[in-house]
């Protein structure tokens, strides 16, 4: 509960203009990309700077609200829904490229910088920035770095972890903290940097970024191989590695989800074969024409039945671009989309797939599945409706059952979408009882009044997705 004093003192940190506490304010930010969630936050403040930052958490730590730090809300883990109410924080203010430093290869940012935006200004300058989540054209770097976002490119380049090498944070207390530089090297003390990557917002807040970046590859080439068996598919993944091959991009869609794709994109993808792996390669010329030619060949002895390389740049833009308008296109199905991501060893994505094929089944639901073939990061993907308080059961059961069998097979719950709330109930598949009492010791420590995104990460009792309101 904000309090009139406290609102008050909010305001005078701010402007009266930069706080929000009227019903429509705060119903905008109620919610966020995850399907049945949703809760009233008590307030949504715009800061200017990282010193109005550490203002508000000061504040919000001596009256115990709740703070939650949010991008565009693209999450899919309801890792920015309020969940306990408190004090939204946006960074449309904060939303600058800060410099680009071409002599040792860095970008520094705001935490509200659009994602794509970072992207086309390094590009400009012939450097690049590897991560590129499918939601890169709104999502924001800090958004990125608390979810520890990965992409179609995270199989060579990996994902924004890697390239986050220095922060600026505003702790639960509000003191305010540097980690990392502008270094190739540096053992000074624990890895903060890596620590609060990934952390969702429940250790502190985010204000400042500074990024690796690479040159620019001199050029890719992007084709499309398919199947009518996805164990040959799979196959064909794990060859391409094992013959040291690593491409920048190697996508998987199954038939379901390939139907629906092209029936969004229209763009001529064919929809009468069982499995597509969408598969890109980069760098010298030579080598790019080398590894195409030998994934092709790779693709063909495991039986595909056919090998495309796109012919011009626009083509091979509208494979990826389809690609990442999965969700999209499976979003027109039923009123209700749950995305998920579960990741398993290379070697078992084809056991994975099937198992997800059979849990659909034996819980009557309509699952598609696409996703990073080359990290075995898979996206199964359920159109349903929320107001069917039955079906929504059976999809519960079944993607915990997905869930169990990702970890059985050597993987994990999630890849890349984070914990939130969504996850927040597996977590101790894959970590242990002792795993999670870990974890819960370095939250405490660091966020000793639980302001920090309280209820994300660490579970509940139940199991299951709820709505929660206030």
């Amino acid at each position: 509960m904000i309090t009139a004093h406290v609102k008050t003192k909010l305001i005078e940190i701010v402007g009266r203009e930069n706080y929000d506490d009227s019903e429509a304010g705060r119903l905008v930010y109620s919610y966020d990309a995850t399907p049945q969630f949703q809760s009233l936050p008590n307030g949504v403040i715009s800061p200017d700077n990282a010193k109005q930052v550490s203002d508000i958490v000061k504040v919000c730590n001596e009256h115990n609200i709740p703070i939650i730090p949010r991008g565009s809300g693209t999450n899919l883990c309801a890792g920015t829904c309020p969940t306990e109410g408190g004090l939204v924080l946006l960074f449309r203010h904060m939303n600058r490229i800060l410099e680009i430093d071409e002599e040792n290869l860095t970008v520094t940012v705001q935490p509200g910088v659009i994602t794509l935006d970072m992207i086309n200004e390094v590009e400009a300058k012939g450097l690049f920035y590897p991560p590129d989540p499918s939601s890169m054209k709104i999502s924001t770097i800090g958004g990125n770095i608390n979810e520890n976002s990965g992409g179609l490119r995270g199989l060579k380049y990996g994902v924004t972890r890697d390239y986050v090498i220095a922060l600026e944070i505003v702790l639960a207390n509000g003191d305010i903290i540097r980690t990392g530089g502008k270094l190739a090297k540096d053992v000074a003390g624990y890895d903060l940097t890596r620590l609060f990557v990934g952390s969702e917002g429940t250790l502190g807040i985010i204000t400042e970024a500074t990024l690796k970046l690479i040159p620019m590859p001199e050029t890719k080439k992007t084709m499309l191989a398919l199947y009518q068996d996805i164990d040959a598919a799979a196959r064909s993944v794990s060859n391409i590695i094992a013959n040291k091959i690593i491409p920048t991009t190697l996508e998987f869609l199954d038939q379901p989800t390939l139907q629906v794709v092209e029936d969004f994109a229209q763009i001529g993808l064919p929809t009468n074969v069982q499995a597509v792996l969408l598969i890109e390669q980069d760098g010298p010329e030579q080598v790019v024409e080398r590894d195409m030619q030998r994934i092709a060949e790779l693709c063909m002895l495991e039986q595909a039945v056919s090998v495309e390389v796109a012919q011009s740049e626009e083509h091979a833009m509208a494979l990826r671009t389809a690609r990442r308008a999965a969700l999209s296109a499976l979003a027109r199905l039923k009123p209700t989309t749950i995305l998920e991501d579960a990741t398993v060893p290379r070697s078992e994505i084809a056991k994975m797939v099937r198992s997800i094929n059979e849990i659909a089944a034996k819980y009557d639901v309509n699952i598609c599945t696409f996703g990073h073939a080359g990290d075995g990061n898979l996206h199964p993907t359920c159109p349903t409706d929320s107001r069917n308080h039955d079906e929504i059961e059976r999809v519960e059961k079944a993607f915990a059952e997905i869930f169990e069998k990702a970890v059985e097979l050597g993987g994990t719950i999630t890849g890349e979408h984070g914990v939130g709330v969504m996850k927040a109930p597996y977590l101790e598949l894959k970590l242990g009882e002792q795993g999670i009492a870990a974890m819960r010791s370095i939250k405490a420590a660091f966020d000793p009044n639980n302001i920090m995104n309280p209820g994300k990460v660490f579970a509940k009792e139940s199991r299951k997705r709820v709505v929660v309101t206030r």
